[in-house]
């Protein structure tokens, strides 16, 4: 079976790109593959830094809520946890990931752009927390990330307004790191992550465990309450209602039920 992962290494920088176009959906399979795969280039001694990117025009639309095993809100619970283990492994990455956003980074997406140590937009990016329309709790850590990255207020805001974001807007609130010139996300985060592995690698390494091991740990801790939320809301007639109305790309009624 083909992997939808490929690896470019380019001196000391390894570019992991998912190729799942055009909205790259993740799964467990393909955030273990990222995993292992940063795991393998760490313990080489070679690679230094990881730029993490995606085929096509967008960076990642969260999991398949539209795949025939995720329609049924109790199956959803159960495939969620097992997402979420290997998830957690992503967060626990030792060398520096950059996230290259093109398009746009929706839901699990986000956070899985989150899940890196910097992101870099274009004005063309767009990003958007868009759980509370869908009726059911964020998930993949967005609890801690978001509001480390942007603060608590502006967390708050995208949770429960699911408003979506521009690249300009992201940038300015601090949620995207770089701004490049359209379609150069990439260059940009390369280039990126050459600069950081031009430093003493095992001082990077230790910098960003100091940095962001506690984060991983909260994480850890987050999701539970995440997918414990995320289980009894997918139950609900709003939730049910709003996943349909998504799929059929209307906008759904909330009956608070």
């Amino acid at each position: 079976m083909a992997s939808d992962l490929s690896v470019d290494i380019d001196g000391h920088v390894a570019v992991l790109e998912i190729h799942r176009p055009p909205v790259n959906y993740f799964d467990r399979t393909i955030l273990k593959e990222i995993a292992d795969t940063a795991a393998e280039l760490e313990a080489g001694n070679h690679v230094r830094a990881l730029v993490l990117c995606s085929e096509g025009k967008h960076f990642c639309a969260g999991a398949n809520f539209g795949g025939g095993e995720l329609l049924t809100p109790e199956d959803r619970g159960g495939h969620s946890r097992k997402l979420y283990t290997e998830g957690i492994r992503v967060f626990e990455i030792k060398l520096p990931v950059i996230a290259a956003v093109q398009g746009a980074a929706v839901g699990g997406g986000l956070g899985l752009a989150c899940a890196a140590d910097f992101r870099v937009a274009t004005s063309a990016s767009r990003f958007h927390a868009n759980f509370s329309s869908l009726g059911f709790h964020h998930g993949f850590g967005l609890s801690v990330t978001l509001p480390r990255i942007i603060g608590q207020q502006k967390a708050l805001d995208l949770l429960y307004t699911s408003r979506r974001v521009t690249g300009q807007e992201a940038f300015e609130m601090g949620l995207a790191d770089r701004l490049a010139d359209d379609g150069k996300e990439r260059d940009v985060a390369i280039a990126w992550a050459h600069e950081i592995a031009a430093m003493g690698p095992q001082a990077v390494k230790s910098i960003k465990e100091t940095m962001r091991a506690p984060m991983a740990a909260e994480v850890r801790l987050a999701l539970e309450r995440e997918l414990h939320e995320q289980s009894w809301l997918w139950e609900t007639e709003d939730s049910k209602v709003a996943i349909a109305a998504n799929l059929a790309r209307e906008k759904p009624v909330f009956s608070g039920t």
